[in-house]
């Protein structure tokens, strides 16, 4: 195989295989090229040549184990993001295998690399307390701070993810008899969620009489959409205000994702079934709603309250004189 072999075989991943035959969302390619970009300016500066020079056989296995150590110790992302960067890796060499057999065994050999395993957290979310802290932390004499409630309150209430929520346009939002707002959410699924009186007033009052059904709903100040940190940095403030009249706030690290969860354990408590809360959220799979039963502290004091202590008396453990002796005897 040529030296220009894997410069035509990442251009044709992306062009053919993500864009054409997958139609991989534009998040999807743009995880897969920051992949690539790392990838080959590591491999650039382990073989000291060019990346245009890289052949297959210069990103062998060990190269991306080397690789993904090096992710997490000089770049120090997170097992989860090694575990993401892994991922591109092998959906690119299993095109590899397809494309070129002849690179069948080194392909193999990359593909039964292992994720890295990762201690998984409870979710953080906040109580009801800490939720209306936040909703009254924005200023609402300003423009700034009356859309910043509004997105809060849309958050809290609809659970939408931040890619959902920066991606919003006034033509999303029904207003009228069952009221609901509609998104595009993650695997391209789109869904319906229902939206309280209050929320269906004060997004009223928001909008007013603009007929543009294709501006943004949340717009910057420059009118145009709200970026993914620009909303972590909108979030972050608030806390940071909310954290002055509540000051449990402040012990958490709060991000737009944490609202999500905010909104989910919030039916939860309201005792709605874990298949709705999937349904509410757009979940893949019902089990992905299962961490919030284990982060809920109410159901589980609950089930222990249920649960008799068993009525045996308590005893302390007295070896006899035999068994001590064969323990000194070891």
């Amino acid at each position: 195989m040529s030296a220009a072999a894997l410069p035509a075989l990442i251009q044709r991943f992306f062009t053919d295989r993500l864009c054409v035959q997958m139609e991989a969302s534009r998040n999807t390619v743009a995880g897969y090229r920051d992949t690539f970009r790392l990838l080959l300016r590591y491999a650039s500066a382990r073989h000291v040549k060019p990346p245009v020079k890289l052949t297959i056989e210069d990103i062998d296995a060990d190269l991306i184990a080397d690789f993904l150590v090096h992710t997490e110790t000089a770049r120090g992302n997170s097992a989860r993001s090694r575990n993401t960067r892994l991922a591109a890796i092998r959906s690119f060499f299993r095109y590899v295998a397809m494309s070129d057999p002849t690179w069948l065994l080194q392909c193999q050999r990359i593909l039964a690399m292992p994720n890295k395993r990762y201690v998984k957290r409870t979710v953080t979310f906040l109580d009801s307390d800490e939720i209306a802290a936040l909703l009254a932390a924005p200023d609402r004499t300003t423009w700034a701070g009356r859309r910043d409630h509004a997105l809060l309150l849309l958050a809290v209430q609809t659970g939408l993810r931040a890619s959902e929520l920066v991606g919003l346009q006034c033509g999303d939002v029904v207003l009228e008899s069952g009221a609901h707002i509609r998104c595009m959410g993650k695997g391209r699924k789109e869904r319906a969620t229902p939206l309280r009186r209050e929320t269906v007033k004060l997004l009223a009052a928001w909008i007013g009489d603009d007929k543009n059904k294709s501006k943004p709903l949340f717009p910057s100040i420059r009118g145009e959409r709200l970026s993914r940190d620009a909303l972590e940095h909108l979030v972050r403030k608030h806390c940071l205000t909310a954290s002055l009249t509540c000051p449990s706030i402040g012990s958490k690290r709060v991000t737009p994702h944490t609202l999500r969860h905010s909104t989910a354990m919030d039916l939860l408590h309201h005792g709605v079934d874990p298949a709705v809360i999937a349904l509410w959220l757009g979940h893949e799979n019902v089990e992905t709603t299962q961490i919030y039963i284990h982060a809920d502290m109410r159901l589980k004091e609950k089930a222990l309250a249920r649960v008799a202590a068993p009525d045996t008396p308590s005893s302390r453990f007295r070896p006899d004189d035999q068994l001590l002796a064969f323990l000194e005897g070891l």
